[in-house]
């Protein structure tokens, strides 16, 4: 029987009314791709992340594949402004692993503190920082980089590449790659603190 609290088309719907609402806080009208979600979580070592962090979260097209594919004793921090979003994936997402927190990106490391959480081993997001005023973009970078464990990565999908300069800024190895079987096509980054 089919999960009615995450049918396609009720996210479809949620996700292109928010993004008609609010366009700079959403890179895209459709939520991401399986082919970028693939691409976004490849290099993720998923027997030493014990904490992982998603950027807003959205829908939760990134979310339940990340609960999918990690440790039963893992936490997953999804952290999202958006107050419509928050209530879907608190209703369809019912894992005790899943922490949704209504917060910026910029506050990871107090969310973590909160929680009572170590730093993350990754940090995804698709928050577009492209879009945002270079002040705010190199602080939740720098604050990024801050809330990752020794050997951390900062995986970074977007839909122009104007964010490059603050994440190499913010981090000594970045790694650019790119997904055409999406729309739009999007760029991706993996930051790191040193070469993984």
């Amino acid at each position: 029987m089919p999960n009615t609290s995450r049918s396609r088309t009720k996210e479809l719907m949620l996700f292109a009314g928010n993004f008609l609402r609010h366009p700079r806080m959403l890179g895209s009208i459709i939520p991401s791709s399986r082919y970028l979600v693939d691409q976004v979580l490849q290099p993720i070592v998923w027997e030493r992340a014990h904490v992982i962090v998603e950027y807003g979260p959205g829908v939760g097209t990134f979310t339940a594949e990340i609960l999918r594919r990690m440790r039963p004793d893992a936490h997953l921090v999804a952290i999202e402004t958006n107050s419509d979003f928050v209530r879907f994936l608190r209703a369809s997402l019912p894992d005790p692993r899943l922490h949704v927190v209504q917060e910026s990106a910029a506050e990871v490391q107090s969310v973590l503190r909160r929680l009572g959480l170590a730093p993350a081993r990754y940090i995804i997001s698709g928050i577009p920082l492209g879009s945002m005023p270079e002040p705010v973009r190199a602080d939740i970078a720098g604050k990024t980089r801050a809330a990752l464990e020794p050997g951390g990565a900062f995986l970074v999908y977007q839909f122009t590449a104007r964010a490059l300069p603050s994440l190499q800024r913010a981090f000594g190895y970045v790694e650019r790659g790119f997904e055409r079987r999406n729309f739009p096509p999007a760029q991706l980054f993996v930051c790191a603190a040193d070469a993984i």
